[in-house]
């Protein structure tokens, strides 16, 4: 079995993922891992499947197929695992909401060559005062050879310029 990565977006509706599921398995494949959330009346996701190589072709038209239903669906094939062992770890960071903070993070993040895997951000009113919060968890990998302590100090004097409270810990 070969993998592929769908990326799916569609005004959000019930039986939206039943429809993606039911085309998959129609052709063979496995539902493997994915990752899905409704924004602003907007349905996106991001998973993998497994089907058989002479299925690709089918399950792509099937697919496809699904715009008449409003259902936009973008394929690439799986990429190759990066070999060597990258350290994981989480960030977790809540500030008074601005523009710019994933920016920022993320700029220094990509200068110390870190890969952003995962992350999820949201902004909500704190509790006593309602003042929005900008609230942000992810998962990191960090090369090999790259120092932790440097990039937590780089991290830590970001957030202070930000005025953000921001965390690094290992991974679960």
């Amino acid at each position: 079995m070969d993998h592929l990565v769908l990326t799916v977006i569609a005004q959000d509706q019930p039986g939206l993922v039943e429809r993606l599921a039911k085309c998959i398995a129609g052709h063979g494949g496995n539902w493997l891992e994915s990752r899905m959330s409704r924004m602003a009346g907007q349905f996106a996701g991001i998973l993998r499947v497994a089907v058989p190589q002479q299925a690709h072709a089918g399950l792509i038209e099937a697919l496809q197929g699904l715009q008449d239903q409003g259902i936009r669906v973008l394929f690439a094939a799986s990429g190759a695992e990066p070999e060597a062992q990258w350290q994981q770890i989480r960030l977790e960071l809540v500030g008074n909401d601005r523009p710019g903070i994933v920016r920022d993070i993320t700029r220094l993040l990509a200068e110390h060559g870190v890969n952003l895997e995962r992350l999820d951000t949201d902004v909500l009113p704190a509790p006593m005062s309602s003042e929005l919060l900008f609230h942000a968890n992810a998962r990191l990998a960090v090369p090999p050879g790259q120092a932790l302590d440097q990039l937590q100090q780089r991290l830590e004097t970001l957030a202070d310029d930000l005025m953000v409270e921001l965390s690094l810990q290992p991974a679960e």
